[in-house]
């Protein structure tokens, strides 16, 4: 049974001393980030630590709690429990208890506790399947073959939606992997990367990210036979124009949201592509860009962007007024921190997944309103601007 929990009731989300604290301390968090460089290569996960998730609080004490950390999705056995046997080979063979990793995840998709993971490397979509307990991946047989998948977007009617950067085509699966058609072949696709669909399937915008010399950066969009139905790809910093754009998602209105990455900004595009809103600017403060990269929407309208460079997701309501960020910005490998956040989902539970490329994992953090024993996957309603 579903239940109906106010969350942000208790503290206004406009402004007044509370969340001025709240900005105050995500600002010093964004500053910290934009100052950190990125090196290397990806690191290896490390050996699972005893984790109290209560003690990771966004926003910090003494602020309410808005969202705790739930757990970290390093491979498949945060799905498959592993077996005496499965500990025994451990031992004898010094194989990792992660199970089935992943070499460079980007992706995320959330459908009723079944998580899936685009990965650039191993050229797959890794698949954690909470309420079975399963393991599986798609992508790699036959006519489906990924050869780098990257955006990716599930509807209502049982089918996924995996963008191939290399392909320059859209491949469609069923959600037990089995490949069904591709899309975009024929249309002119120069960089596609990210990808939002309609629930009923009969809408589908792909964002084409263009590139240095190009003056196609935006957004092309599908009837669910394929077939383009219009293309809001000028290239420039004007209203509807966009420069090196990335990702994208919709609302419950049919409303578009692109993370128009080069202009340090999002866009908010009607469902016949004309445009709405935008919200975002270059600078390290809240509310502001330094590489924003994957988007999500929830039911509510509350909008989740996550930002390479300040390692975190920050979260802004309908109107594009800042709420909070989530995360933290580190070279080390413990919960809650990211150097390469990338794709973002929330799922029926509010649960929100949030891919990290460097340290090779998914985290998840769950709302404050939501207990802590709930489910994976089992819907919740809740009000977080109520």
């Amino acid at each position: 049974m579903n239940r109906r929990i106010n969350s942000f009731r208790d503290q206004p989300v406009s402004p007044d001393p509370g969340r001025r604290g709240l900005l105050a301390g995500m600002s010093g968090l964004l500053l910290t980030g934009a100052a950190a460089a990125v090196t290397g290569c990806a690191a290896p996960p490390p050996e699972a630590e005893p984790i109290d998730p209560s003690s990771l609080v966004y926003p910090p004490p003494p602020e309410t709690p808005r969202f705790y950390y739930d757990r970290t999705i390093w491979g498949s056995n945060a799905v498959i429990e592993e077996t005496s046997s499965d500990r025994f080979r451990r031992f004898a063979t010094g194989e990792s208890a992660r199970g089935q990793g992943m070499s460079k995840p980007f992706g995320v998709v959330a459908q009723d506790g079944r998580i899936f993971v685009s990965d650039t490397v191993s050229r797959r979509v890794h698949v954690f399947d909470f309420p079975r307990k399963r393991y599986y991946s798609l992508g790699t047989k036959g006519l489906g073959n990924l050869s780098k998948p990257l955006g990716m977007a599930a509807d209502n009617t049982g089918k996924l939606y995996v963008v191939d950067g290399t392909a320059k085509r859209v491949l469609i699966y069923d959600l037990e992997g089995n490949y069904q058609t591709a899309i975009g072949m024929d249309n002119g696709l120069e960089r596609p990367t990210g990808i939002a669909v309609t629930p009923d399937g009969d809408r589908i915008y792909v964002v084409d990210t263009g590139g240095v010399s190009s003056r196609n950066h935006g957004v092309h969009i599908f009837d669910g036979r394929g077939r383009k139905v219009r293309s809001v790809t000028t290239r420039g910093g004007g209203e509807a124009e966009f420069n090196l754009p990335l990702d994208c998602a919709l609302d419950k209105a049919g409303n578009l949201y692109v993370v128009d990455t080069g202009n340090f900004r999002c866009q908010v595009l009607g469902p016949d592509g004309g445009f709405r809103l935008q919200f975002g600017e270059a600078g390290r403060f809240p509310g502001q860009f330094a590489h924003p990269k994957g988007i999500a929407v929830d039911d509510d309208g509350i909008i989740y962007i996550t930002d390479t460079s300040f390692g975190v997701v920050q979260l802004f309501d309908p109107d594009g007024q800042i709420l909070l960020a989530v995360g933290r910005r580190s070279q080390g490998q413990k919960p809650g921190e990211f150097l390469l956040p990338a794709g973002v989902a929330v799922d029926v539970d509010h649960r929100v997944y949030m891919v990290d490329q460097f340290f090779r994992k998914v985290e998840v953090f769950r709302p404050a309103a939501v207990p802590e024993d709930t489910p994976v996957g089992q819907p919740v309603d809740i009000d977080l601007l109520g």
